[in-house]
């Protein structure tokens, strides 16, 4: 599991691996991208768009993926065939696909942060987050809300179905140059130009543990099982449970021939990925990844029926783009209305009250016997029987 890649040519490399981790993706600065089945080093695809890539991106399964290049977003399968080119993605710099949601964020450099609906190819959701550029990027997987870091220390939260951040919290100093969430929602780690490594807690939005590293951190991931890499310089460092307490020295440094341009932990393996502009390496981190896996979910093992199966199901089970909240517990409560509210509701469809009763009118008794005494004695006989 532990190897490197020589790719002096085309780099630095972005890196991406699939839910299962089975399948490793890269894409080299200068254009080239690769991706291979990593277990069995069996090569998929190899291409050179001939433009400069900035990010590259796993969808829903091994059989596509999207390259942002210089001008547009490209969508291509795991033969290298171009399948589309989305010209209102321009400028694309990061990328973060929601796998309940199949929908694809990006973030580009004019500030704009749009969600592509992959399922059937359209643009969802575009909002200007009046931020800047946009190079900072990163989803929580509990709720699929994006997280993005900006120039001021900033990191404002976003739903595709508001225009408005959902929260924003002052991080950092000076700029925001990484961002990670873990597995559950509940802890962010940030790292900024003040050099500070912090972890916060997104129940509360203050921070946990804060770590001052000699030169910053550039980027950041999680592990399933809570181990925090940051790429300092050439050298990355982890961090065991960091979200209970961030030690002064870290559990493992490993130093790369060049400082990395892409730093992810490969699901249900103890295995980190770093690429650099040297190519690509596969480090070893004891107790990173989950030891059992869902087979229905996630299951690295399967064969092309099963996959085939399992995406049309996820496809049925698609949740739309409108239920991304903060808090997505709201959405299995039960909104009982109260009876008044009802009853007004049913007034307004109506055009009248059904359950008013109509008011009591005596009838009139024939020689003289309705005077306008017995009229009114039998009024409040029948008012006081319905107060009764």
């Amino acid at each position: 599991q532990h190897f490197e890649l020589r790719l002096e040519q085309f780099g630095p490399y972005r890196l991406d691996y699939t839910r299962p981790g089975r399948h490793l993706l890269l894409g080299g600065r200068r254009g080239h991208v690769a991706a291979l089945d990593w277990h069995t080093k069996t090569l998929m695809c190899e291409i050179n768009v001939m433009e400069t890539v900035a990010d590259v991106a796993w969808l829903h399964a091994e059989t596509m993926f999207a390259v942002a290049q210089r001008r547009w977003l490209h969508v291509y399968d795991n033969q290298g065939l171009e399948l589309n080119c989305l010209k209102r993605f321009a400028g694309v710099l990061r990328m973060q696909f929601l796998p309940y949601h199949f929908l694809l964020a990006t973030a580009s450099d004019t500030g704009f942060l749009q969600y592509l609906d992959v399922s059937v190819g359209k643009e969802v959701a575009a909002t200007c987050t009046r931020g800047g550029r946009l190079a900072v990027m990163a989803q929580n997987p509990a709720n699929a809300v994006v997280h993005l870091g900006h120039s001021n220390g900033t990191v404002t939260l976003w739903s595709p179905s508001v225009k408005e951040p959902l929260a924003r919290a002052l991080c950092h100093r000076g700029a925001v140059r990484a961002l990670a969430v873990d597995r559950t929602g509940t802890y962010m780690a940030t790292a900024g130009l003040d050099r500070q490594l912090r972890v916060w807690d997104l129940r509360t939005y203050r921070p946990l543990q804060a770590l001052v590293l000699p030169q910053g951190a550039a980027h950041l991931d999680f592990s399933q099982r809570g181990a925090l890499a940051a790429a300092c310089g050439d050298v990355v460092q982890v961090y065991r449970e960091a979200a209970r307490e961030l030690p002064r020295k870290p559990y493992l440094c490993h130093r790369l021939p060049q400082p990395p341009r892409g730093l992810r932990f490969c699901p249900y393996e103890d295995v980190l990925g770093a690429g650099h502009g040297a190519g690509f390496t596969s480090l070893l981190v004891p107790g990173a990844g989950e030891a059992n896996f869902d087979a229905l979910e996630d299951n690295p093992y399967r064969s092309r029926k099963q996959r085939q199966e399992w995406e049309v199901k996820a496809l049925l089970e698609k949740i739309p783009a409108e239920l991304i909240t903060l808090d997505p517990t709201h959405l299995d409560r039960v909104d009982t209305a109260s009876m008044e509210q009802k009853r007004r509701e049913k007034i307004e469809r109506l055009g009248f009250d059904p359950d008013a009763k109509r008011k009591f009118q005596p009838r009139r008794k024939a020689k003289g016997g309705s005077s306008a005494g017995g009229l009114l004695r039998r009024k409040r006989k029948v008012a006081h029987e319905q107060q009764r």
